[in-house]
């Protein structure tokens, strides 16, 4: 059986996991939301084109895809691969805990999307999965 409209439907809800999360100001739970949410949607694209996803690494997954992506859809996933670990683990950080670094990331530019774009996930990275989604589906 291929669950890859329950990926779909998971990716959505992680993606509005991740603006809630973003709404109360827990930066590292939304920045992780975030990825799960790129990660299923990813998953699900695979499934749809009858492959098997393997991994938990967006970039690697997007490389996988039978046609290639373009650099800012990889950049968008490797930006969101950075947050798969230290967003939960205060050992995935060279000092302080996910909450305390992430935090304190909220007023500079970073390469967390989560403190400058509303919508979450990289658009590049949105727009290929749902473009990939109105061809297949």
């Amino acid at each position: 059986m291929n669950h890859w409209r329950d990926w779909s439907n998971q990716a959505e809800r992680d993606l509005a996991h991740a603006k809630n999360a973003l709404d109360d100001a827990d930066f590292e739970w939304s920045a992780f939301a975030s990825q799960q949410s790129a990660e299923k949607a990813v998953n699900a694209l695979i499934f749809v084109l009858g492959g098997e996803p393997w991994g938990h690494s967006i970039a690697v997954l997007l490389e996988n895809l039978p046609e290639k992506n373009p650099a800012t859809v990889m950049e968008a996933g490797i930006r969101l691969d950075k947050h798969y670990l230290p967003s939960r683990y205060p050992n995935g950080l060279p000092a302080g805990h996910p909450g305390e670094v992430l935090h304190s990331r909220r007023g500079r530019k970073s390469d967390h999307r989560c403190d400058s774009d509303p919508r979450i996930l990289p658009e590049p990275l949105t727009s290929i999965v749902r473009h990939a989604f109105a061809t297949f589906v």
